[in-house]
Parts: C-alpha cells; structure tokens; sequence
C-alpha cells in the first residue's frame, strides 16, 4: 500500500473529507490531495504531525514494519541526537534559501509552495546521507553494542 492510500484510508475511516484533514493539519486541501494521490510527499514533520492526527505509529503509515524498513534498505535507523542535527541543518538550510532576496529558478521568482517543496526534497537527502553515512562508521569508532 502507497502512503497516499494509507491517507485515503486512514481518512475515510475517520469519515473525514480532505478538506477537513488539511484544515486540522494546517495546510491546503491541494497539498493534502497531492500526498493522498502520491504526487508528493510530505515532509518529515509532518509525517508525524499525521501520526499523531491519526493516531498510528510511523511504520503503519508507510506500510512497513521496523525491521523491514532498515533491514531491507541496510540502512540504519537515525538515532535522536541525528533528528536534532538534521533539524539544525535543515533550519540553516531553510533560513538561508529565504534570507536570500529574489531567489530563483530559471530565472523566475520560486513561489513559497515550490521553496517547501525544495526543502522537502533537501530534507529527503539529508535523511538518507545520514543513513547510509552511519552504516560506513568505522569499527574502531562504533559502540560495543552496535
């Protein structure tokens, strides 16, 4: 099952409309029906703020279980000191493509709807760098119990 499936499901048992959800999360009905139509993706933040709308734990909403999703991938599973630093960078990230006057692409002035969807693509990439960095750890460094 796609994640857009799970938010249509998750939603029509709640017997809520897409309206009503993207009211409750905060966001535009449009941006709502371009995650339950798998157009996009939501960022990771807002992945959870799903989870806690729903109430379902990450893995329900995306289909897989714990060890499928890091097994499969060999990719490890980001601990809370790399949440906290990809927050950092990505607020850093964030504040420096909006600090900039006229940013752009091709010339054109990025709306603020194309800017979140860079930062969410950026935030995407972080993510996985993080993951796959963290399976190339060099043994001397790695805990006992990793």
């Amino acid at each position: 099952m796609t994640l857009g499936q799970s938010l249509k499901s998750l939603r029509n048992k709640k017997g809520l409309s897409q309206y009503e959800v993207a009211d409750k999360l905060g966001i535009k009905r449009g941006r709502y029906n371009s995650w339950e139509n798998d157009i996009a993706k939501p960022r990771f933040d807002m992945l959870d703020k799903i989870c806690e709308f729903f109430k379902i734990p990450m893995n329900e909403l995306i289909g897989q279980s714990e060890d499928k999703m890091y097994v499969s991938s060999n990719l490890s599973p980001l601990s809370e000191k790399d949440e906290k630093d990809i927050a950092k960078r990505m607020e850093k990230i964030k504040n420096d493509l909006t600090s900039e006057d006229g940013l752009s692409f091709n010339g054109e002035p990025m709306s603020p709807e194309a800017i979140e969807s860079l930062l969410e693509a950026m935030e995407y990439a972080v993510r996985q760098t993080q993951r796959i960095n963290k399976k190339y750890v060099p043994h001397k460094y790695r805990k006992e119990n990793e």
